[in-house]
């Protein structure tokens, strides 16, 4: 376990104090992860620099197109938000699945993405969302593709001891769009997913103008279905052209056999399922 819990006034202070720690400080918001890989002796930090003191960090907000939400913002927060659930459902849907009552009221979106986990709820619905991570060093501060953060299970190109993710944000969904969350798991609450999808969909005239599906976990990263997406662009909404649209998703993706998760026959075909449901439910409230 760590020796020394730090709290910085501003972001600058919390990088100085992760420099001055010569990699064995890290930053922690809710914790519900660091604190058991400490204890299990996962992380090497000697220090912990605690972010959630730090003004400006706490909102959600719309700017212009975007919403952006702060590193300090938690999956109870996401999932209560009016802005989110109007503009963004996919992603309240998707923090309202994670863990139980007292992990979403600690646990920060950021952190979810951070941990670089291919089924982390919060992280498949961004994928979806096609969100963008505000990461701040020593150069300053700049946006990145989330799918930038990814380089395998569990592995985030963030350096954790020089960099630090502020804030998150994604366009917002307007008139004639529309996504949907489809989750599968053991129980309701407290399970890792055995499957999920997010689906974001938008329409013009009955036609489908942009299609994103994101898939986890089939691959080493949530994973997005670009020839499934594609093959729904230009075109209608039908039940038929959806379920071959679920049929190319389940094809692209590359489950492997899991103790916890089941067989990778399985999965592959609750792919098809999972997708096929989302994208119906988004295709409806589209037009709706």
């Amino acid at each position: 376990m760590w020796q020394t819990y730090l709290f910085p006034a501003t972001v600058q202070e919390a990088l100085e104090m992760l420099a001055a720690h010569g990699g064995q400080a890290r930053i922690i918001a809710g914790g519900t992860d660091l604190v058991l890989q400490s204890q299990r002796g996962q992380c090497v930090a000697t220090a912990m620099v605690d972010v959630t003191r730090i003004p400006g960090l706490d909102g959600i907000e719309e700017c212009e197109d975007y919403i952006v939400i702060g590193c300090q913002v938690t999956h109870a927060q996401i999932t209560a938000s009016p802005l989110i659930r109007q503009k963004a459902e996919v992603l309240a849907l998707a923090c309202g699945s994670v863990g139980g009552p007292q992990t979403r009221h600690v646990g920060t979106l950021v952190g979810n993405v951070v941990n670089a986990l291919p089924a982390a709820d919060g992280a498949v619905a961004l994928f979806a969302l096609d969100a963008e991570v505000e990461v701040a060093d020593a150069g300053g501060r700049r946006w990145l593709p989330i799918a930038g953060m990814y380089a395998g299970v569990g592995k985030c190109t963030i350096d954790p001891c020089a960099q630090m993710v502020t804030a998150i944000r994604f366009r917002s969904l307007a008139n004639g769009w529309a996504s949907a969350y489809q989750r599968l798991a053991n129980r309701k609450a407290l399970a890792l997913p055995i499957l999920n999808a997010a689906v974001v969909v938008g329409l013009e005239d009955g036609v489908c103008s942009e299609v994103r599906i994101a898939i986890g976990p089939v691959a080493p990263t949530p994973f997005r279905a670009h020839e499934a997406e594609a093959a729904l662009v230009g075109q209608t909404s039908d039940a038929e052209t959806i379920a071959q649209v679920a049929r190319l998703a389940a094809d692209a993706a590359d489950p492997r056999d899991s103790v916890l998760r089941g067989s990778r026959d399985y999965r592959k075909a609750m792919v098809e399922v999972l997708v096929r449901r989302a994208l119906t439910e988004a295709v409806t409230k589209a037009v709706a």
